[in-house]
C-alpha cells in the first residue's frame, strides 16, 4: 500500500488514486451505461475528477448478465475507439465483476476470468446472504494463483451482523475494495457505519466508484467538493496506484 498524502493535505479530486478499478462502462451488456454516449460521458467525467487510469468490469452473473470474455473485450475495443476520437486523456482497460454462484466454479477451473493487474479476481455475492461455497471457492481461486478481492464488503447484510466474519475473509487472504460513495451514506446510514469501520480497522485494500450512470457521477462529483468526505480519505493508505500496469488475460 502507499501513503499518498499527509493528513493536512485534503484531496480535492480523486487523482491520489490513479487508476479506478470497478464500473460499469461497456455499454449495454449489464445495468450501467446503456449506450456508447453514456460511456463517453462517464468517462469524461471521471477523468475531470482525476482518474488517469479505468479498469471497468462488466457483470458476470449467470442469470442475468452471462458475458464472456470475448463480449467483454470486444465491448472494450468500441469504447476505447470512441475514447480516442473524442480525446479524452485516460487509458481503459477492462477485467469483471464476477457474481460467486454455481456457474463460478467452472470459470475458475477453466481459467476463463478477465482478472485485475496482479491476477487480481473481482467478486461479489447477493448482499442478502452468504454463498454455501464461499470460503471454498476464495480457497479455489488462491489454490489458482488468483488473488480475490471482494467488491464492496460494506454493503453486505449478512457480514455487518458479525463483524469478525470480515476478519475472516482477511485471513483467507481476501482483498477488500470500498466504493467511494458508501463513505457519503449514499447507500444509507448502516453501510456507512461499516465502510468506516473498515477503514478505521485498516481493512480497506482498494477503493472503487462502481459507476453505473449519473447519479453516481453527480455524487463523486459532490464528494469531491465536500472537504470532510474528503478528509476521511487523507488517513488511509490505498493500493490503488499500483495497478496502474495493463490488465492480464487468463482465456
Amino acid at each position: 500500500m502507499f501513503q499518498l498524502f499527509s493528513k493536512k493535505n485534503i484531496p480535492s479530486d480523486f487523482s491520489f488514486l490513479h487508476t479506478d478499478l470497478h464500473s460499469h462502462l461497456i455499454p449495454g451488456i449489464d445495468d450501467g451505461a446503456k449506450t456508447l454516449e453514456d460511456s463517453l460521458q462517464l468517462i469524461a467525467r471521471l477523468s475531470k475528477l482525476g482518474y488517469r487510469h479505468i479498469i471497468t468490469t462488466p457483470h458476470v452473473m449467470a442469470d442475468l448478465y452471462p458475458n464472456t470474455p470475448d463480449d467483454i473485450l470486444s465491448g472494450l475495443e468500441k469504447v476505447r475507439a470512441a475514447v480516442a476520437n473524442k480525446k479524452i486523456d485516460i487509458e481503459i482497460d477492462a477485467a469483471a465483476e464476477y457474481f460467486m454462484d454455481e456457474h463460478f466454479a467452472p470459470l475458475v477451473e477453466h481459467d476463463q476470468l478477465l482478472t485485475l493487474p496482479g491476477n487480481r479476481v473481482l467478486v461479489e455475492m447477493s448482499t442478502l446472504n452468504s454463498p454455501p461455497n464461499l470460503f471454498n471457492d476464495l480457497f479455489r481461486l488462491q489454490t489458482k494463483g488468483y488473488q480475490p478481492v471482494l467488491a464492496h464488503p460494506e454493503r453486505y447484510v449478512f457480514l455487518k451482523e458479525d463483524f469478525r466474519q470480515y476478519t475472516r475473509l482477511k485471513d483467507y487472504g481476501c482483498e477488500f475494495q470500498l466504493n467511494l460513495l458508501s463513505i457519503t451514506g449514499y447507500y444509507g446510514k448502516p453501510v456507512r457505519d461499516i465502510a468506516l469501520k473498515l477503514l478505521k480497522n485498516k481493512m480497506v485494500d482498494l477503493l472503487g466508484t462502481d459507476m453505473h450512470h449519473e447519479r453516481h457521477a453527480a455524487s463523486l462529483e459532490a464528494m469531491a467538493a465536500d472537504k470532510s468526505m474528503m478528509k476521511i480519505l487523507a488517513d488511509y493508505e490505498f493500493a490503488n496506484a499500483a495497478l496502474s500496469e495493463k490488465v492480464e488475460e487468463i482465456l
